[in-house]
Formats: structure tokens, sequence, C-alpha cells
């Protein structure tokens, strides 16, 4: 029989908080953590993607820091939660958020690949729950930025991805630092690579919760085979892109993601798609047009393999098979998820067959494999209605910003001809008239002082030549250019670059 949140111990506040947003009935791995993880003592959690792992440690996390309420400081965080990648972190902080909020509690997400001044502002300010990839969180322990000495529980999610990924070293000098005896939850699907030695490391007589075998699938998913050659892979792909409902479609490599998503554009089936080489604003921003309709498709590399959850995808695509079977089994859950139903399609051709047999069988899967082509009942099946095409508009690209004025002072001129390249001397112009523009000391004019002064930086044109070490280029332009520099010089002016284009110590620079 099914329990409610209340009666498993969840305070009222965060039940009330669940029910706003429909959550009314724990999901099967919620109801066996959540009274070992409220009583404050450690959980091995060991569950299929997808099945509601997140709120099984959020709620017990915020709780715990809610019960003994204290002021924050700066830099000194009371709840870690650890996550493999930066999507994941930031579906983690949706989830925890709501619930902090109610407490409450403030919280923060630290992930890499983007400026860490706003972290760091966080910090400062005081937060109370880290959500953090171990990378990004590293640095900043070591410049001494984030202390953990005050952390009261740990959370590691997806410790078996964390492995595939090389992150346990970090991880363990991660948790070396947190104070020993605290409360720790650790949520795994697999306890290999290395796993099982930071569960002994870490967790105290841990209790273990294990709602599905490690290699078990989904089940509530179809899984199906889809066996084409390999001249009809592409037309397979866009038939089934082609539907109403949202789709992902897995590829292995990011310059074919980033292909296949603008072939699908054009071909007008909306299609984003999400890999490793796109900025953070970049995968924010297909995500969000993901998750609100406006593209149908998300193709992507193993980077939305875990932590992207959006409601509603009911189709999963592998259009290139994955190396191994925990890979197909973290795509395949991005549909079908918390109880759903949902569809997987591998597409195979005739050389991949045997190696996606093999894929299947190790991740516990029996499925027939069928010869098709797109124009077959069994995709028809699987497509289900086929959505009107769009007219692909392509991204209008921003123009970088340029000065507005169109003058060209007579010390800009002489300042770009210094350096020799075009580039580097225009930028500094315009920073002068900026400056001039806004009413600061006029640089030009000292500029224009001190052009009598330095005859020989003006002759840097070839590169040659640096400020004040006469020649360090060729013997000769060296020469030439210590000579100009002499014959021009002003009075009390020393010649040193005829001399150190002389020098043997200087002369081989």
């Amino acid at each position: 029989m099914t329990s409610t949140f209340s009666a498993l111990g969840v305070p009222e506040n965060l039940v009330a908080v669940l029910e706003a947003q429909g959550i009314t009935s724990p999901f099967p791995i919620q109801e066996a953590t959540l009274p070992s993880t409220l009583a404050g003592g450690d959980v091995l959690g060991r569950g299929q993607t997808g099945s509601g792992k997140t709120l099984a440690f959020s709620l017990p996390l915020v709780a715990r820091l809610a019960a003994k309420p204290q002021r924050r400081k700066a830099r000194f965080p009371r709840a870690l939660i650890m996550a493999p990648t930066r999507e994941l972190a930031t579906q983690i902080a949706k989830t925890t958020e709501p619930l902090a909020e109610a407490a409450g509690l403030r919280t923060t997400v630290i992930y890499g690949g983007v400026a860490q001044s706003r972290q760091e502002k966080a910090l400062n300010d005081g937060v109370d729950i880290v959500i953090a990839c171990p990378g990004r969180l590293d640095d900043l322990m070591k410049q001494k930025l984030v202390d953990l000495s005050h952390v009261e529980i740990s959370v590691l999610d997806e410790a078996d991805h964390m492995a595939d990924m090389g992150f346990l070293p970090v991880v363990r000098r991660i948790l070396d630092r947190v104070p020993t005896g605290i409360q720790h939850l650790l949520f795994s699907a697999t306890l290999d690579n290395g796993v099982d030695k930071v569960v002994k490391r870490y967790l105290q007589n841990p209790t273990i919760h294990s709602v599905d075998a490690p290699q078990a699938a989904v089940n509530t998913m179809e899984h199906r085979v889809f066996v084409i050659s390999a001249d009809e892979k592409k037309e397979m792909v866009r038939t089934l892109a082609s539907g109403t409902g949202r789709r992902i479609m897995f590829m292995r490599t990011k310059h074919h993601a980033k292909k296949m998503a603008l072939w699908l554009s054009k071909a007008g089936i909306p299609a984003v798609d999400l890999h490793g080489n796109l900025s953070q604003n970049a995968r924010d921003r297909n995500l969000a047009a993901f998750a609100d309709g406006s593209a149908k498709v998300l193709v992507a590399t193993d980077v939305a393999a875990r932590g992207v959850h959006v409601d509603g995808v009911e189709l999963v695509v592998h259009i290139d098979p994955p190396a191994e079977h925990k890979a197909y089994l973290h795509r395949s859950g991005r549909t079908a998820r918390a109880g759903s139903d949902g569809t997987v399609v591998t597409i195979a051709t005739r050389e991949q067959q045997g190696d996606v047999a093999q894929l299947l069988k190790q991740a516990g899967l029996k499925v027939p494999f069928e010869s098709v082509d797109r124009n077959s009942p069994a995709v028809a099946e699987v497509v289900g209605e086929v959505a009107d095409l769009v007219t692909y508009v392509a991204p209008v690209k921003q123009q970088p910003k340029r000065s507005t004025s169109t003058k060209t002072h007579s010390t800009g001129t002489a300042n770009r001809s210094r350096g020799g390249q075009s580039s580097r001397p225009a930028r500094r112009g315009s920073s002068l008239e900026e400056q001039q523009r806004a009413g600061g000391t006029h640089r030009s004019e000292r500029g224009a002082q001190s052009a009598s002064d330095r005859p020989a930086r003006s002759s840097r044109g070839s590169n040659t030549e640096r400020p004040g070490n006469g020649s360090r280029g060729s013997r000769t332009g060296g020469r030439s250019a210590g000579a100009r520099t002499t014959a021009g010089a002003t009075a009390g002016t020393r010649g040193r670059g005829p001399r150190r284009a002389t020098s043997p110590a200087t002369g081989g620079r």
C-alpha cells in the first residue's frame, strides 16, 4: 500500500510545496529511503534513472537544515549536493529550490563553463545549500572561496556516472574536507568502477535501498530496433522526427549532432542541439526551446543522457547506438519518466546488428530486430500523428558593436602605424575615442606630445623591433631602425638602438 509524504515524516510545509506541484504520492525509492534519511542515517540508494531520486535526497536535506536554523556565514555552506554534469546540477536545483525557499534556506549552483564571479558573489552573500559539479567546486576550494568545514549533510548523485567521467579522485578530495561523522547520502545505479570504495570510505553503516536491479531497464518503455540500409538512415531519422510530440535523438559526436539539428530544421522540423561545444547560455536557450515546444526535437550527445528532464518526451531515438549498455539505459531514461510511458528506437544498419545485439543483452533486454524502411507500418506506428512542417528561419547573427564616431585623430593615425597589425591598433583607436567621449583626460593629446619622443616605436610596422630594445628581428632591419632612432632622437637621448643591435648578447634574440 502506498504511503503519503506526511506519513513518512516529511514536514508539513514541504508537503504543501509538493502538493502545489501536483505531487501527492511518493515513488518507490522515496518511500523506501525517506524514513532512513529523515532519521539522519547514511543511505545508499540504488535506483534507475527517472525513479524520483532527487526528491528522495532533497526532502531530508532541507528538513534537516530547517530543523536547526542557523545564521548564514559567507563561504560556509551547510549542505552539499554533487552531480556529474551541469545539466543534472541545474535539474537538481529546480527541484530543491522551492523546498528550500519554503524553509527559509538559500541555494546556489556551481559548475564550470561559465564565469565564476556570480558564483563567488553567491558564496560571499551566504548560502545554505551548494549544488555543484566536482571540477568547479574543487577550483573554488583551492582559491579558498568556499569552505566545507560546516557541512552537515552531503549528497552524491549519479555516483556511477562520476566514476565513468573520472571524477572520483576529485570527489574523494572534496569529501575529505567535510567534517567526519556527518550524514552522507549516495545514489548510484551501479557500484562498479570504484563507487564501492567511496561507499566504504565515507558511509557509516548505511541503509541500502535497491529499488531495481542494477541492470534493470525502465519497465514502462517499449524498446524497438529498426534495421535499415546505411543509405536510408538519414531519411529514417527525418521520418522518426516528424511526429507531434517531443523526442530526443542521440548521436555520438558533437559535430554530427549540430549538423543533424540544422538539417532537420531546414527540412521543416524544428530542432535544437545539445552537446559539449555549446556555451551555457546556448544550452539553456536550446533546452528552453525544447521545453516550451518551439522545438520538437532535441539532437544530443551523451551530455544529455543524464540530468535532462523535460515532461512529455514520448520517443528516444538512438541514431548512433551507444558504445556500452549503461549509456543505453541512461539515454533511454529520458522518456518513460516517473511512471509514464515512452518508446525507445535504436536505428541499426545491417553491419551494426551484432554490436547492438550484444549491447541489449548487457542491458538485460530482449528486443526483436525489425527490418524496415521509412514507409513501413512499424515506423508509422512509432511516429504517430505527423506534425505540420515549419518554415526554417535562419537565426540572426548579432553584429559586433562599432564606434559611432567616424573621425580619425592624427594621433590615432600615428598609433595605428605602430605594430603593423591593423586589428590591434584599430581597437586602441576606438578605446581612445570612447574615453574622449566619456569626458576623461585626452590621452590622444598625451600621445601627440610623446610621439616625437618615441621614434623607435613608430618603426614597428614590420614587427622586427620591440620598443626600447634596438633590434630583435633581422640584423639588417634592426640596424637601419637603430640608425633612424639615433638620427631622429632629441638632444640628451642615448643611441641605445645601435649599441644593442651590434651587441652579441642581444643580436641573437
